[in-house]
């Protein structure tokens, strides 16, 4: 699976136009990590839907890029703390290795 779905991304790209495009990548590299942060923030915490609404986020905007692996760990993560369930495990350590990776895909593909 590759890390980057270039359809989607073309897609995307065709739909919001060149200048935005990088206005997106962006946004996002901006806004994931505080994402990933405010999960952490919120396990730490036991606050279930601050973790929910953060992983629904990170799914959207992984979703929007074509990042599927990345909006998939994203979603277990939202369902689970749809679900009241916390005991994620290292899933918050594999959900911020794949961003890593997204990030540095996404970096590279900026116009």
């Amino acid at each position: 699976m590759p890390i980057i779905d270039r359809t989607i991304f073309e897609e995307l790209k065709q739909m919001s136009g060149e200048d935005f495009i990088t206005e997106l990548i962006d946004a996002f590299l901006d806004d994931a990590p505080n994402m990933l942060a405010n999960m952490q923030s919120a396990l730490e915490a036991k606050d279930v839907e601050s973790f929910r609404r953060n992983a629904h986020s990170l799914k959207s905007n992984a979703n929007t890029f074509g990042a599927a692996e990345l909006g998939v760990l994203a979603r277990e993560l939202e369902q689970m703390g749809r679900d009241n369930d916390l005991e994620i495990g290292n899933r918050l350590d594999v959900i911020k290795e794949a961003y890593s990776k997204v990030a540095e895909e996404l970096r590279g593909m900026r116009s």
